[in-house]
């Protein structure tokens, strides 16, 4: 007899469970998740994603365009941090361009970017600016860095509220 059977449940008894039970009840738990998943997915329309496309885009041909020859040309006189940052950005175009094809999935990437890119400006940038501390590689890096309004303008940011602030988190167990 299964827990689900009227007579056990009537009557008060402890029944054996049955594994099969067990198993049809995380695969139906798998495909709710995956269920959900694809849902968040058509909650944003599709313009949402074709803006998120051009983020993504934009991001991945800029960082493919500067860092790409920095790592294929790797000269070994190239300082350590700036071949660690150029091979970090380099992974990050290969992101963003996967991003082109799931930009709900990816979209921590956008988050990444804006975050690492407001907390520069603000912390770093700003402080230079009111000293009038600027120099040339300085005043090229705030450009590049202020294009970040495009990630913050095509970032669906009630939804990343909703999905990663509002929303249950994944269970630990």
């Amino acid at each position: 007899m299964t827990s689900t059977d009227p007579l056990t449940q009537r009557s008060g008894m402890r029944a054996a469970v049955d594994p099969l039970s067990v198993a049809g009840v995380e695969t139906l738990d798998r495909h709710a998740r995956f269920a959900r998943s694809r849902n968040a997915v058509a909650e944003l329309p599709l313009y949402r994603l074709h803006l998120m496309r051009i983020g993504y885009l934009m991001m991945g041909l800029g960082l493919a365009l500067v860092k790409w020859p920095v790592v294929i040309g790797y000269d070994r006189s190239t300082p350590l941090y700036e071949g660690v940052v150029a091979v970090l950005l380099t992974a990050m175009s290969l992101l963003a361009f996967l991003g082109l094809r799931y930009p709900v999935r990816l979209l921590p990437i956008l988050l990444f970017e804006t975050l690492w890119k407001l907390i520069w400006l603000s912390v770093v940038a700003l402080p230079a600016l009111v000293a009038g501390d600027v120099d040339q590689a300085m005043s090229e890096t705030i450009f590049s860095c202020s294009l970040v309004v495009v990630i913050v303008a095509v970032v669906p940011w009630r939804y990343t509220w909703q999905q990663y602030v509002v929303a249950k988190g994944d269970r630990w167990r």
